[in-house]
């Protein structure tokens, strides 16, 4: 039988995961450390994350007969050339568990060996004695551990990161078109006010979902995102932060709880109204049939995380400054925001270049400087 990731819940209530080897026994030494993760309030979806690259590495070192606290710098480059083969080249397990791809990209492969990095470092810390040693903190060092992305040199020469390459990603905004397409696609109240607030707030989801009643602070239009434990396990990623969002908005979520919410006896905005249990929470999974629903009804395909992307874009190109763009979001550095949100179309960008006066203004163009004019009029 192959290694698998096990579902835990928590006493009270709370999900985990671990890992079993082919006997159905839990692997302590992944146990441990994934129950540490919980303990330092990593969400569920990291958890779950570390333990799938855990269970393909102990796959890896079971092939091999190799002990993982024997494990030497040599032994994880045979880890990476063993992801990077197409499946069937490799004995056992013929295909990584879970995995429909012909082999690993150069992003997950770097996502697992930090896995496998943190694992190490953690039991080290806790007194293991492990081949693979975090170097000590030094001069010019934060102190960071990543043993896993080097290359073996001779012992007189310094190690190399091995940063695999991979291809950079720009995330996708949606038009103010399909915006609009996918609230008009909505049957309820409740469902428009989801989208409306990842499209007007930046949100990402697990936000939304654990927004309470007090978090909508109707008078002074803005919406307060709380990091909490919630009943469904929504998570806000970050810190706390206020987010003012616009009085259409606020008018919406009003009429939601006037006509459809009533006198539910319910903390949480978002909460089942046509499907049990009814009054409690959404969770991801009811988050996930609606878009299910919403993509076929829209013709076209989408995902909650995309409002925020297009949030920030727009933010952006109306000239938003970066470090305003970065507290809304709840980046922890700005260099986050605009590493990831330096994507803004060729017209946007011609159109910045026309207003600063550094290229003339050309007909095919006007109707986009007399738009983008129009919308900044907008309240």
């Amino acid at each position: 039988m192959p290694w698998t990731v096990q579902r835990v819940i928590q006493p009270f209530g709370e999900e985990s995961w671990t890992v079993l080897d082919p006997s159905y026994d839990v692997v302590s030494s992944v146990d441990r450390y994934l129950a540490h993760l919980g303990s330092i309030d990593r969400s569920p979806t990291t958890v779950r994350s570390y333990a799938y690259d855990l269970r393909d590495y102990f796959a890896f070192l079971d092939q091999n007969s190799l002990r993982w606290a024997d494990v030497r710098e040599e032994d994880l480059g045979r880890f990476v050339n063993w992801l990077r083969l197409a499946p069937n080249a490799r004995s056992r397990p013929p295909v990584l568990p879970g995995r429909q791809a012909e082999h690993c990209s150069p992003s997950t492969i770097n996502r697992k060996l930090s896995a496998v990095g943190s694992f190490y470092e953690f039991h080290h810390r806790h007194g293991t004695d492990v081949e693979l040693l975090p170097p000590a903190p030094g001069r010019g060092s934060r102190g960071s551990w990543r043993p896993f992305l080097t290359h073996l040199g001779g012992s007189s020469r310094p190690r190399r990161e091995l940063v695999l390459r991979a291809a950079t990603r720009m995330p996708r905004a949606l038009s103010p078109g399909e915006v609009a397409r996918v609230v008009s696609a909505c049957d309820h109240l409740r469902d428009r006010l989801l989208f409306s607030v990842l499209a007007g707030s930046g949100m990402r989801i697990g936000e939304a979902l654990g927004l309470r009643h007090e978090d909508i602070d109707t008078a002074a239009c803005i919406i307060r995102v709380r990091r909490r434990r919630n009943a469904n396990n929504a998570r806000a990623k970050t810190g706390d932060r206020d987010i003012p969002v616009r009085p259409g908005l606020v008018r919406m979520f009003a009429d939601y709880l006037f006509e459809e919410y009533g006198a539910l006896d319910c903390d949480y905005v978002f909460v089942n109204l046509w499907s049990d249990p009814v009054g409690k929470p959404m969770t991801y999974a009811g988050v996930t049939d609606l878009v299910a629903r919403l993509r076929r009804r829209t013709g076209f395909h989408f995902t909650p995380h995309q409002f925020r992307h297009t949030y920030a874009t727009e933010l952006l190109r109306r000239n938003v400054p970066s470090e305003v763009v970065q507290k809304l979001l709840g980046h922890s550095s700005v260099a986050t925001t605009i590493d990831t949100y330096s994507h803004l179309e060729i017209r946007h960008v011609r159109t910045a270049l026309v207003s600063a006066g550094w290229l003339p203004v050309i007909d095919t163009i006007d109707d986009d400087l007399a738009t983008i004019a129009d919308e900044g009029d907008q309240p």
